[in-house]
This record gives C-alpha cells, sequence and structure tokens, in this order.
C-alpha cells in the first residue's frame, strides 16, 4: 500500500506532465502547425440563423462543414465581392455584436469558416474578424504562428494566373485553395497573395513609409514591411493590428515575410482577409 506522501508525489507528476505537442488533434479545416492548429484556407464568413441551424453551426465549430452544408442550410457569404453579402447590423465594424433572438449560447449568427472554393470574405475589421473566429470557437492566428504556417510557401514567386500564388496587380482576389503552387511546406494555401490578412498581434501604427528586407537584410523576395508611428498625435496613435502576406494587389511585395501595420484595427478594404486557428 502506498504511503499519502507516495500518492501525493504521483499526483503532482500527473499534474506536472505538459500536453505533448505531437498529441494535438486537429479539425478537417486545419493543419498541425507545432502546437496549433492553423486553418488551411483563408476565411470566409457565413451568416448561419444559430436558432433554425443549430446543427450547421455545430458543424462549423467542429471544423467539419463543408460548402454544400452551408449552401444547403440557407448559409449567406459575406464580404464584398461577387455574390457576398454585407455584415448584417448586428455584427458592426466595431465586433461589439448582439445576439440573434432566441439563440442560446448567445450569438450574431455570424461564422467563419475555413474551406476551399470560396472567395475569402474581405471588408472585414480586425475587431469583426476577431469575433467571428471566436464566435466559430477558433481565434486570429497570432503573427508567429502565421510565420510558422507560411514556411515554404513561393515568396511571392511568379503568377502564371492558374497555379502560382495570386500577385497578379490586374487581378481580384481568387477562390481559396485554388491556387495549387501557393501551399506552404505544412500544406496551408494562400499564405502569400490572395488577400491580407489579419493577425492577432498588435503594433505602432506605419506612418512613416515602407521598407523591403531584401535591402534591409538580405533576404531575397522584396518582402515589404511598414512599422513605425510618428507619435505626433492623434490619429497617429492609435495602434496598427498586423497584416501579414500581402495581396493580389501588391505584386512582388508580397511574401511570407511581407508584414503591414498600416490600418487601425478598426479599418477594412476589399484586400485585407483573415485567417483563425485553434
Amino acid at each position: 500500500m502506498k504511503t499519502a506522501r507516495q500518492l501525493l508525489v504521483l499526483t503532482l507528476a500527473v499534474v506536472a506532465t505538459p500536453v505533448l505537442a505531437g498529441t494535438l488533434k486537429c479539425p478537417p479545416d486545419s493543419v498541425k502547425v507545432g502546437d496549433s492548429c492553423i486553418d488551411l484556407y483563408e476565411e470566409s464568413v457565413w451568416q448561419i440563423d444559430p436558432v433554425l441551424n443549430a446543427e450547421l453551426v455545430k458543424k462549423v465549430q467542429a471544423g467539419t462543414s463543408t460548402l454544400t452544408d452551408l449552401t444547403n442550410g440557407g448559409a449567406t457569404p459575406l464580404g464584398c465581392f461577387d455574390g457576398q453579402s454585407a455584415y448584417p447590423a448586428n455584427f458592426p465594424n466595431d465586433g461589439n455584436w448582439t445576439p440573434v433572438l432566441g439563440s442560446s449560447p448567445p450569438s450574431p449568427g455570424v461564422y467563419a469558416v475555413s474551406i476551399p472554393g470560396v472567395l475569402p470574405s474581405t471588408c472585414t475589421t480586425w475587431f469583426q474578424a476577431n469575433e467571428a473566429c471566436a464566435v466559430s470557437g477558433k481565434r486570429l492566428v497570432r503573427n508567429d504562428e502565421w510565420q510558422r504556417a507560411a514556411a515554404g510557401t513561393p515568396d511571392p514567386g511568379t503568377d502564371n494566373g492558374t497555379t502560382d500564388c495570386n500577385i497578379s496587380a490586374a487581378g481580384n482576389p481568387v477562390n481559396t485553395g485554388s491556387r495549387s503552387n501557393c501551399k506552404s511546406s505544412w500544406g496551408v494555401f494562400d499564405m502569400v497573395g490572395n488577400v491580407d490578412e489579419w493577425v492577432a498581434d498588435w503594433a505602432d501604427r506605419a506612418t512613416v513609409g515602407c521598407t523591403d528586407w531584401t535591402t534591409q537584410t538580405g533576404i531575397a523576395g522584396g518582402d515589404f514591411s511598414c512599422f513605425g508611428g510618428n507619435g505626433s498625435g492623434g490619429f497617429n496613435q492609435i495602434p496598427g493590428a498586423l497584416f501579414r502576406g500581402g495581396n493580389w494587389f501588391v505584386g512582388t511585395s508580397a511574401g511570407v515575410f511581407a508584414v503591414n501595420a498600416f490600418n487601425s484595427p478598426s479599418g477594412s478594404g476589399n484586400v485585407v482577409g483573415f485567417r483563425c486557428a485553434r
């Protein structure tokens, strides 16, 4: 029979044993990168009635929903491109949403989904992206997680208009996962180009221009880095929320080291999307 002291030692050893990264199981919409599950695709945001479509919401939160599930369930894509609707009034730019009547647990009915074959959602503020990830059982990917997950993505390479990363200044966003060569060593799609991606981190808002990694550090690719408020007061003292990777409009300044702190968290635009993680 073990003594009380021996039982205490055994209990402390079990409590102190860490969960190994190798035991992490990620849902089908994401891939394991270190100790995180990173969504495979740039987020598309959908309006789903959480009262009438509770089963579909459960699939979204479990990372098992498909495009067929969404369309058959009457979900509406949100954003600012073809076939997408504006965000509903109960999900404003500041992210301070109000619940759909009768939803339990409370929900704004707006969800971020990682699926292939759809346009990524844009015209989304950092606050909206942060909340859409949370309602979907996820969170905004952190800057360090994004950097790891982007490893091995062509930087920026060429754009042949079909399989390469979408960095064409004459183009538009393309469907998620449609550029087969634009995939990281981890298997994550569209980390370079297509749409800029909000990440969780904030920094000094960039007000004094950008530089590139090639000129400053010798890292090839010409990826732009935009940091540094000038401290003169007013809008310039509002923090910038980072977005990563570049977009279809910036051409060769997109890349795995491209980082921009120009926009405040309340900013949005048709070139800015986001990616979630668990």
